[in-house]
């Protein structure tokens, strides 16, 4: 049986190595990666695919991000993954039971941008299991490149605005 737990009940290092064999050694120079600098995963959102065994088998990370509208207002929003999965596990449903415990936990987590996720990723699949979309996405811009398509958002309070992705950094006060 697996158990979801949350992510920071598991060794760091265990999740580092996962995300290695999921996404490749060369996955910090990624984009996803430039937006989310000095962060730290939100730990209400981010979770663990345990076996039995203690075998670390999935996780999921969310990242406080923030969308700089040109207008000048700044939305809070929050970045979803990696989502990864151990490569001889993939497609059996773990990565989508990870997604699922993250969503439920969004609206009661406390986080200012659990209503505005967003992501890089298939829009296959994150729009047809879990409505992200990239209908509010075109004028956002990411700090590297990316794939238009491939940039998606659900939420009540993603912006439609043109504006820049970058990490959701706390400022004095």
């Amino acid at each position: 049986m697996i158990a979801l737990v949350p992510l920071g009940s598991v060794n760091s290092q265990a999740v580092e190595s996962l995300l290695d064999r999921a996404f490749g050694a060369d996955r910090r120079t990624r984009t996803a990666y430039r937006i989310r600098t000095g962060t730290a995963p939100i730990p209400a959102l981010s979770f663990a695919a345990i076996e039995d065994d203690g075998t670390l088998l999935g996780s999921i990370q969310c990242w406080p991000v923030e969308l700089a509208c040109d207008g000048g207002h700044v939305v809070p929003m929050v970045m979803v993954g990696p989502v990864a999965v151990e490569p001889g596990r993939q497609q059996g449903g773990i990565g989508r039971a990870l997604m699922e415990r993250m969503l439920e936990a969004a609206p009661g987590s406390g986080d200012a941008g659990a209503n505005a996720l967003m992501l890089i990723g298939d829009p296959e699949y994150y729009g047809r299991f879990f409505d992200f979309t990239a209908e509010r996405t075109t004028g956002w811009r990411l700090p590297g490149p990316f794939e238009a398509r491939r940039l998606l958002a659900r939420g009540s309070a993603v912006p439609d605005c043109a504006g820049a992705i970058g990490p959701r950094l706390r400022r004095a006060a």
